[in-house]
């Protein structure tokens, strides 16, 4: 079985993970994560992006960030608006502009958009930057002002007056004082929400009627701005909408509350990933439960919870334009992951002699026993170890047998 199993695993370079996927070229290619946070994981990401953009013709990185935030980054590696220190820190939700390795992507990405005559390099060839997470937090979600009031005035200043469907000014009556929307205690009691109110209803008529406006418009907004204009303000569609109903569920009362919040947050992610599809290929990377075929599943304050995730959601819409290649570990000692047990599926891929492999699922799930690995146990909350009964639906395994301290 070890024979086996060691035949499964090869180089960690992006011609493997385009080897795997049988001459597909995927316009979405996912690499997830099992935790959050490691510089080592994200230099592994940062190097397989910087292959796919020199040998495969990829353009686009997307992460688990804030869609609006990341705006500020893509503005900065397409045209230098901005400093490298403003943009980490303004364009990277989670507190994850302070990451050594996500510095250094951005920093990479604008360099290779400049040529050496500093002229530039065509649009068509520029790298693209996108968060493609929703406005949201674990323990809140934002207020949907900014969104709102950019499709607002996106569209006021391009479509006749009448066809608007209210002023800026009722939408920011309707919106209120921020603070009401992004209360954290509201997670914990969705009675403080605002999410139901008369308020919030009538915002969701006004975002849906922007957002058909901005659809019917199309003919005539693509051809009196941009391509980027038009697509930045669907962002700001998508977002309103989503933020919308993001905060009605947070008002919900029933038990079915927390899959849904889960459920409308993996939506939000999946519609835009089917946008940034739309502009060619591009490399995804989030945590793994974000991007699987199968469902998700957590628990919350004791609560199991399931849902579809984005990859789910996108898979379902895209077949094989999708790919998806999750990334497992062996240890990560400084938060307490010691080696993983050898009958667990990291133990058997622990055994493997280099540190890091490119494993062929599908063929690593013919070359196990008849009994399948046993599920691995994380002691630490910030770590999900790869289900072993998803090999079959994942294109392929990144293996980092240990994760160092930085």
């Amino acid at each position: 079985m070890a024979t086996d199993v060691k035949d499964t695993a090869h180089a960690v370079e992006a011609a493997t993970v385009m080897g795997l996927l049988q001459d597909r070229r995927p316009r979405l290619l996912a690499l997830g994560e099992p935790t959050h946070g490691e510089d080592a994981l994200l230099d592994l990401r940062n190097e397989l992006f910087r292959q796919l953009v020199e040998q495969e013709g990829y353009r686009t990185i997307a992460i688990e960030s804030d869609c609006m935030m990341g705006l500020v980054v893509d503005e900065y590696v397409t045209s230098g608006t901005g400093t490298l220190d403003e943009v980490m820190e303004q364009g990277i939700s989670h507190g994850w502009g302070t990451s050594v390795a996500n510095r250094e992507l951005v920093r990479w990405m604008r360099a290779h958009n400049v040529r050496a005559d500093d002229q530039g390099r065509p649009a068509s060839e520029r790298l693209r930057f996108a968060g493609f997470d929703g406005p949201l937090e674990m323990t809140h979600a934002e207020s949907p002002r900014q969104a709102l009031t950019a499709l607002h005035g996106y569209l006021a200043a391009r479509v006749d007056a009448d066809l608007l469907p209210c002023t800026a000014d009722t939408l920011d009556r309707l919106i209120g004082a921020d603070d009401r929307w992004t209360d954290p205690a509201v997670m914990w009691d969705p009675t403080l929400s605002t999410g139901q109110s008369p308020e919030a209803g009538q915002l969701r008529l006004l975002a849906d009627d922007l957002v058909a406006l901005l659809d019917r418009q199309t003919p005539h907004l693509l051809a009196t701005t941009s391509r980027d204009g038009w697509d930045r303000a669907r962002l700001y569609g998508r977002t309103a909408t989503g933020l919308l109903r993001y905060h009605h569920w947070m008002a919900d009362t029933s038990t079915a509350r927390m899959t849904r919040l889960a459920g409308t947050r993996d939506q939000m992610m999946a519609h835009n990933l089917l946008a940034i599809a739309e502009r060619g290929p591009a490399l995804v990377h989030a945590q793994n439960a974000h991007l699987q075929r199968p469902k998700s599943s957590m628990r919350m304050g004791g609560t199991p919870l399931e849902w579809w995730s984005a990859g789910a959601l996108v898979s379902a819409r895209l077949g094989e334009e999708y790919a998806f290649v999750a990334t497992a570990l062996g240890t990560i000692r400084h938060q307490g992951v010691d080696t993983p047990p050898p009958d667990t599926l990291e133990g058997l891929l622990y055994a493997l002699p280099e540190d890091r492999h490119v494993i062929d699922a599908p063929r690593l799930a013919t070359a196990l026993p008849g009994i399948p690995p046993a599920p691995r146990v994380s002691p630490w909350f910030g770590y999900a170890p790869l289900d072993p009964a998803h090999l079959t639906d994942i294109d392929g395994i990144v293996f980092v047998k240990d994760i160092p301290q930085r």
